[in-house]
This record gives structure tokens, C-alpha cells and sequence, in this order.
């Protein structure tokens, strides 16, 4: 089950459509969901236009049953869905591509050995050490010969890793060049409190790391997504420069409480 890299290719390709779209400078938009519970949510962010649903496990309580029945709904559909597994927590990743998933985010990636890891975890013997399984989500259940099952799963599953932290950035060329990732990223928000400048998107430091992390992973052949950044602005300005257009248009629970504060606001305008 091989599958050509092509920017026809729809979000249920997995990671080559994603990747193709990136490298060619394609935008891509991604929901993310934290609060949501139910599989109604990937109906949602399809109907809204999005193209990828991505499962925040690191920034909530949601239990990875709910996690894998979000992502198998996104495949049913053609969304493409992926899941940041908590820090540190690798011993989900296998349940939840095993239930629908197509890529993995695993933050706060600090060194090339802690990628090697997570790139293990993603793939099948030889490629890694993910668990054997008779069929998965991604063949519709078809029975396959395990090598085909395998290589089709391998070609389609995303390996993300975020880095977060000037240790991370420091060793972003290793990281970019471990074979099995895919895409590389940085979290803003973590990189700049740990820079000692929270929040601020615009501080030298954090502006010397993303140019840094992007020289890193040009010359590694990887693309970088940049995210974190409340200043739309800014992230257009480093897509200019070169980083992925992986747009994380919103979250769930922050698009809801924009939108309450915004009928409230209505409503009150309405009586005076």
C-alpha cells in the first residue's frame, strides 16, 4: 500500500500528504481539542474547513479511549489526526495510533536519543519497536500481510517532535536529522518562559532561537512549524522566513469562551 507523495493527495494520506503540503509552502489548518468529548468535535473542525484535528492529552484529562474514538472519527471523514501524548508519556502512543491516530506530537524533545525514542515507539520492526497487530483504522480492517499492514502504517504515520526548551534548541540540528521524524516544532509559549522572557514572542533570544531552529532544519531537510505565538503577525512573518505554514487556528475550550464572552456581550448591548 504505497503512497506517492503528491499535493492532490487528500489528509487521510497521512504524512506524506501533510508533508508534501508543507514543503510546497501549502497552508494547513489544524484544530485542537481539549475540552470536547465527543466525536461531534472532528465533524466540526471538518465542517469549518480544517484539515487536521490535533488531541491536546498533554493539557487535559480526557481518557485515550475518548482520544482514539476523536481520531477514528477525523479518519472516517478524512481529517487527518493526530495526538500530543503527555510529557514524557510514551506508553500511550502505541494505543492511541493503534486506534486511529496518524501521527504523534511528543513534546519537549530535548536531544536526538529522547526522538530516536519516540520514533520507536511510532514505527514497526525494523523502522522501531511499535507492538505488532493483525489491522488497524488507517485499511479500513482489511487483513494484510504484516510487512504491507507495517509499511503502509510506517509511510502514513506523522512523527512531530516539539521542542521547548534552549536545550532543545541547542541540539535542534541532531534532533531534525534523526531518520523517522517528519516535522519538527517548537512551542513558543514553553521556549520563551524558559528563555526567562514568558510570553514575550518579540525578545531577541526568542527571535536568535527560531533562526537558529530553522537554518537547523533547512539544512537537515525537515520542516519546522513554529507555534505558541499569539501574534499572527509574527507567525507570518517567520512562514515568510521559511517555517512550515501548519496553521493551529484554534482550541476548543479558548474558541468556546470567545464565543460566550461574545453572545454576553451581545446580549447586554442589546438592553442599552
Amino acid at each position: 500500500m504505497s503512497v506517492p507523495l503528491s499535493s492532490s493527495l487528500s489528509p487521510a494520506a497521512g504524512a506524506p500528504w501533510l508533508i508534501d503540503r508543507l514543503t510546497h509552502g501549502q497552508p494547513v489548518a489544524a484544530f485542537g481539542v481539549r475540552g470536547a468529548r465527543t466525536p461531534e468535535i472532528a465533524r466540526l473542525a471538518q465542517a469549518s474547513g480544517h484539515e487536521v484535528i490535533w488531541v491536546d492529552l498533554e493539557h487535559s484529562t480526557m481518557p485515550i479511549d475518548v482520544a482514539g474514538q476523536i481520531c477514528a472519527c477525523a479518519l472516517d471523514i478524512g481529517l487527518m489526526p493526530l495526538v500530543r501524548v503527555p510529557e514524557r508519556e510514551y506508553g500511550v502512543i502505541g494505543r492511541l495510533l493503534d486506534a486511529g491516530a496518524m501521527g504523534i506530537i511528543a513534546p519537549r524533545v530535548e536531544t536526538a536519543a529522547q526522538a530516536a525514542d519516540i520514533v520507536a515507539a511510532c514505527r514497526f520492526p525494523a523502522r522501531g519497536h511499535r507492538s505488532a497487530i493483525a489491522t488497524l483504522p488507517l485499511v479500513q480492517y482489511r487483513r494484510m500481510a504484516p510487512e504491507a499492514l507495517y509499511r503502509a502504517a510506517d509511510q502514513a504515520t506523522l512523527v512531530k517532535v516539539l521542542v521547548e526548551s534552549p536545550l532543545g534548541i541547542r541540539n535542534m540540528a541532531e534532533i531534525a536529522a534523526v531518520p523517522g521524524v517528519d516535522l519538527v516544532a517548537i512551542g513558543t509559549n514553553d521556549l520563551s518562559a524558559e528563555l526567562g522572557v514568558p510570553g514575550d514572542f518579540h525578545h531577541p533570544m526568542v527571535r536568535a532561537a527560531h533562526e537558529s531552529a530553522l537554518a537547523a532544519c533547512r539544512a537537515a531537510g525537515k520542516p519546522l512549524a513554529i507555534g505558541g505565538i499569539g501574534d499572527a503577525a509574527y507567525s507570518a512573518e517567520l512562514v515568510r522566513l521559511g517555517a512550515a505554514p501548519l496553521l493551529m487556528t484554534a482550541i476548543d475550550t479558548d474558541l468556546l469562551l470567545a464565543a460566550a464572552q461574545a453572545r454576553v456581550a451581545q446580549a447586554l448591548a442589546t438592553l442599552s
